[in-house]
């Protein structure tokens, strides 16, 4: 498998070239940003693209956007831009994934396998609890035939609660988790989060999904 790496910086763009080169992947590089970059990318074979957002005189949501109008490769925004409202767009604009700088090593190269191993949108992988299903490609979470988007922050703290289903699970050992996951969220972040995300559960019928062990933490009902 090739992939593409379209990355101003130099030390990131070759960072990501060993890491992938480690991995029994090809890559390519966009390393000239001053020419057509559409072209350049046009004209290179790779069956993935990794983008960065902000780029010298160009827009990633812009050339993703352009690309997609003509080729159907998978596109993953690997970006320092940590806003929701960026990821949003990454969606929107047609990417498959995104991933924040600085990211775990790990983590990319699962989204970048599990990218280049989904063929339709009805294979993406998914995690059951209950019978409520939460999707780990598109971050929604079904119970029977509703559904509700989750946040980026929503869906690694209901990850975490899907992964130890029987666990009691402190607020301290949520917080470690997302902080090592870089989600920095502080106590009252997390309490917000997890008050949203009942919310958002309740709409599609999962009341008292998450519930609160009193002195001790949470649990999935």
């Amino acid at each position: 498998m090739k992939i593409l790496i379209v990355e101003d910086d130099y030390k990131i763009r070759q960072e990501l070239k060993t890491l992938l080169e480690s991995n029994n992947y090809q890559v390519d590089l966009i390393e000239d940003f001053t020419n057509d970059v559409i072209y350049e990318i046009m004209n290179k074979e790779k069956d993935l693209i990794l983008l960065d957002i902000n780029l010298p005189n160009q827009n990633g949501f812009e050339i993703c956007r352009k690309v997609k109008s003509q080729e159907r490769v998978p596109i993953i925004f690997v970006t320092s831009c940590t806003r929701e409202e960026d990821e949003l767009k990454s969606i929107l604009s047609g990417g498959a994934d995104f991933i924040t700088k600085p990211y775990n090593k790990d983590i990319l190269l699962e989204k970048i396998k599990r990218t280049l191993n989904v063929s339709n949108p009805f294979s993406y992988k998914e995690i059951k609890v209950n019978g409520v299903v939460l999707d780990l490609h598109l971050s929604f979470v079904r119970n029977q035939d509703k559904t509700t988007e989750l946040t980026r922050n929503e869906f690694r703290i209901l990850y975490y609660f899907f992964t130890n289903p029987e666990k009691v699970i402190t607020k301290e050992e949520l917080l470690d988790y997302l902080w090592n996951e870089k989600y920095y969220l502080d106590d009252n972040i997390l309490t917000v989060n997890i008050n949203r995300l009942r919310k958002k559960l309740e709409e599609i019928g999962l009341v008292d999904f998450i519930k609160t062990i009193r002195g001790k933490g949470y649990r999935l009902g």
